[in-house]
Formats: structure tokens, C-alpha cells, sequence
């Protein structure tokens, strides 16, 4: 049972996290086998939406863009002030780049919404490299895929074994607003809920 002031049972909010996106780029999606890959990057485009309309941070991460393309563009569109930051380090583990870590840091979240291709690599190892740190790691585990329906599977469960919570993109959209108060609320219905999923939409 978690205790009374553990950070986990805070919400996530605009204040309190950041987005990070892991190697959304052309070749790493053609080698997905594990679902659709367009719900996959249906999923990573409307929580980068949801995170431009609401001012979360966010850090955008590639490996090898020369073979394995750019960071897919419609993402990339939403932060024309941020770079997708090429790493120097060809790592699996996104956080293992200085260049990534330091603009992640630099954001002073404790919490970090991590989610990438493929699962049980880029994903999961950069999700690893922050709880070791300390950092409060939440898994988008709707916006991610990997060669094989098992390398997802166990990429996912290695996570939740090391203590990832795990989160969809409607939840993580939701939890981000709150509530109906939220003065961006419609902006959300309009450009990310109507877009993903079936529980909300305009009519």
C-alpha cells in the first residue's frame, strides 16, 4: 500500500511533468509488427497535441536520423522551437545522450511521461535509466510498438516489473485537463479528443 505522501498519487499536471518521445521516426515505425502502426502514432501525436495546448514540456529524441529518418513531421510541427535532438551517443537509451538528458533536466519535472519505438528497447531502457535516477516514470503504453506482438508484451511488463506506471493516452489527455474547467478544455475536444479514441468527440 503506497503512503499518504507518495508522489505517485499525485496527478499529473501542466506543472508537475514532461513529455518525453523517443525515435518516432519513418524506419523505426516500418519495423513495427507488435499492432496498427497508425493508432500507434495516432497516440504519440494527440498526447504531443495535448501537451502544446496546454504548455507541458516536452523533449523530442532520434537515434541515427541520416538512415532512420527525421522525427515523423506532424509531431515535430507542434514545437517549432524545439529541436528533435539527433543523439551522439547511439544509445538505446535515449537518456544515456547528454544532449537529451540535459533538456529533460532542464525542465525541473519529477515526473516524466516516457513513451517510444521500439517498446522493449529505446522505450524501455530510457523509461529504466530515470526510475534509477529517481524520477517518477509513467509509460505511454498506447503510443509505443516493437517488431514482434511478445517484444511489446514483455517490453511493457519489464517496465511495470521495475515500477513504470503505465498510462494511455485518453487517461494521460484527461489527467493533464483535470476537469471541464480547464479553460482549454474545448481546445482539447477539438484537436486531440475527436482525434483518438471514441469516448469524446464533437458531434
Amino acid at each position: 500500500m503506497p503512503a499518504a505522501k507518495d508522489g505517485k498519487l499525485e496527478l499529473l499536471n501542466e506543472k508537475n511533468s514532461a513529455l518525453v518521445l523517443v525515435d518516432f521516426q519513418p524506419t523505426m515505425f516500418s519495423g513495427i509488427g507488435s499492432s496498427d502502426k497508425t493508432i500507434i502514432r495516432n497516440a504519440a501525436y494527440c498526447s504531443a497535441k495535448a501537451a502544446s495546448i496546454l504548455g507541458v514540456p516536452v523533449v523530442l529524441s532520434t537515434i541515427n536520423p541520416d538512415h532512420n529518418g527525421k522525427f515523423i513531421g506532424d509531431i515535430q510541427k507542434l514545437f517549432p522551437k524545439e529541436e528533435a535532438i539527433a543523439r551522439k551517443v547511439p544509445s538505446f537509451d535515449a537518456f544515456e545522450d547528454e544532449k537529451t538528458y540535459a533538456a529533460f533536466k532542464k525542465t525541473g519535472r519529477k515526473k516524466v511521461v516516457v513513451a517510444g519505438l521500439w517498446t522493449s528497447m529505446c522505450f524501455c531502457y530510457t523509461a529504466l535509466h530515470a526510475l534509477r535516477d529517481g524520477y517518477e516514470v509513467y509509460g505511454l503504453v498506447d503510443a509505443a510498438g516493437d517488431s514482434t506482438p511478445d517484444a511489446h508484451k514483455y517490453g511493457i511488463k519489464r517496465m511495470l516489473q521495475a515500477g513504470v506506471i503505465p498510462i494511455t493516452t485518453e487517461s494521460l489527455v484527461s489527467e493533464w485537463m483535470h476537469d471541464w474547467g480547464n479553460p482549454k478544455a474545448m481546445d482539447l475536444v477539438r484537436d486531440v479528443y475527436s482525434h483518438y479514441g471514441y469516448m469524446i468527440g464533437l458531434q
